[in-house]
């Protein structure tokens, strides 16, 4: 099992959930389409060459973001983590990928 942590803007927040759950990402047990999440502040600055969703080179944009957090069945993290990438407006998704225990 892996858990996967997300950041998205609020503007695609339910798009992007949508696509990770269709993949097969949130589910425990007996239930499905689970996942935590909290609004927070990201901050990021594109450089030169880069094709931002929202900003311009050089300049230091801040916009409200989601956390979204996760959990992913081993056989299904590689496409869970392709249907992310595909949904999410950034041309370059911030993500975390964590291999969980089982106690």
């Amino acid at each position: 099992m892996y858990k996967l942590s997300f950041f998205v803007p609020a503007s695609h927040v339910e798009d992007v959930k949508s696509a990770v759950f269709a993949a097969g990402g949130g589910r425990i047990g007996a239930y499905d389409h689970c996942a935590w999440q909290v609004p927070g502040q990201g901050q990021f600055r594109p450089l030169e060459g880069s094709q931002p969703f929202m900003g311009e080179a050089g300049r230091v944009e801040q916009v409200e973001e989601w956390k979204v957090e996760l959990v992913v069945a081993d056989e299904l993290i590689r496409s869970v983590v392709a249907a992310l990438k595909d949904s999410h407006p950034y041309e370059t998704p911030a993500y975390e990928v964590w291999r969980l225990e089982d106690f």
